[in-house]
């Protein structure tokens, strides 16, 4: 079995919300012409090309957050979850589980409906954004959300969110050439999770989980920079880097990179799988894909992606595991 824990779907009620909320977001003629993200027959149907494959669900970009104030958007929330609920009550053999979207500029709310999604709906977990707003996910106000899944003992996905309007140098209004998506959302990634790492969040939730999309960003290429920072070459040494007191951690600060997990949707690249299982390795990988965007509403991430991790020079039963049993587990799943 093909376990996918990183794919998108738009259930029409959640979509039709979305687009009454937010009339003139940029993605809307988009996704519309992407059949497969938000109709379930043509959603199936790119299923049905690869046998034993099935998808832990989740909604697509933008986040809750951006689609309301924080009175709004706990409401829309709910539809999201509700109607990914449904679809795995309707379809259990296709959709074992779904990842829950939280109001995360509404931060007591999204621990509610963190609690409300897994304890009600049966949610694997929940996926929040590398920021919320422009702001870190490291903020103080958003500690109770990772404290509510460290309690409840299931995984946060992180999905990278940088936009157009994040420009490439100083002096400009925009990103241009999609700089933005290309090589921005890695970087959001990578962002996201040193500041996280700095703010002490794993000394004070040493059981969190946390999956980084495709394969942990620049994560897996950079390790040994991370390893070798700029204060460490001025006033550390080889094995000690200054940050650790500097943030107070009670490790060096490249230990905790270790504790994440890394999905690969890595758009099928044989070279990006193995530097993310070299960083990773088999126990902290885990399948996806990023479907369906691509022009084959998905066919293609898939099988890249397939592809991509067959191709990793491993016994028959790690990628099994990388494939499907690292989720089951990390998903409790039965």
């Amino acid at each position: 079995m093909k376990l996918d824990v990183f794919n998108h779907f738009l259930p029409p009620a959640y979509f039709e919300r979305f687009a009454e909320a937010a009339p003139d977001h940029m993605a809307i003629p988009y996704f519309r012409k992407l059949r497969a993200l938000w109709d379930i027959d043509e959603h199936l149907r790119v299923m049905d090309a690869f046998g034993d494959y099935r998808q832990i669900l989740s909604l697509a970009n933008p986040p809750i957050e951006s689609l309301g104030g924080p009175d709004e958007t706990p409401a829309i929330a709910r539809v999201g979850n509700d109607a990914l609920a449904a679809l795995c009550r309707q379809y259990p053999d296709r959709f074992p589980g779904f990842i829950a979207s939280l109001p995360m500029n509404n931060p007591d709310a999204a621990v509610a409906e963190a609690r409300r999604a897994v304890g009600e709906l049966g949610a694997c977990g929940i996926q929040i954004y590398t920021n919320v707003l422009g702001e870190p996910l490291s903020a103080p106000q958003y500690f109770p959300v990772f404290a509510t899944m460290a309690e409840l003992d299931l995984p946060v996905w992180v999905h990278p969110m940088r936009g157009p309007n994040f420009p490439d140098y100083a002096k400009e209004n925009a990103s241009e050439a999609e700089i933005w998506f290309t090589f921005g959302w890695p970087y959001e990634t990578s962002a996201a999770m040193t500041r996280l790492i700095c703010s002490g969040i794993f000394d004070r939730l040493p059981t969190l989980k946390i999956i980084t999309h495709h394969m942990g960003g620049m994560i897996p290429f950079f390790a040994e920079k991370i390893g070798l920072g700029f204060s460490q070459i001025f006033g550390g040494t080889v094995g000690h880097n200054p940050l650790q007191e500097r943030y107070g951690l009670k490790r060096e600060p490249r230990d905790y990179f270790d504790l994440l997990y890394g999905d690969t949707a890595i758009n099928g690249s044989a070279a990006a799988a193995a530097c993310g299982h070299a960083f990773f390795s088999t126990e902290r990988s885990l399948f996806a894909t990023d479907a369906p965007f691509d022009p084959l509403g998905g066919r293609h991430l898939i099988a890249g992606c397939i592809d991509a991790v067959s191709s990793l020079p491993l016994a028959d039963d790690e990628h099994a595991r990388i494939f499907s049993e690292n989720a089951m587990r990390l998903l409790k799943l039965g």
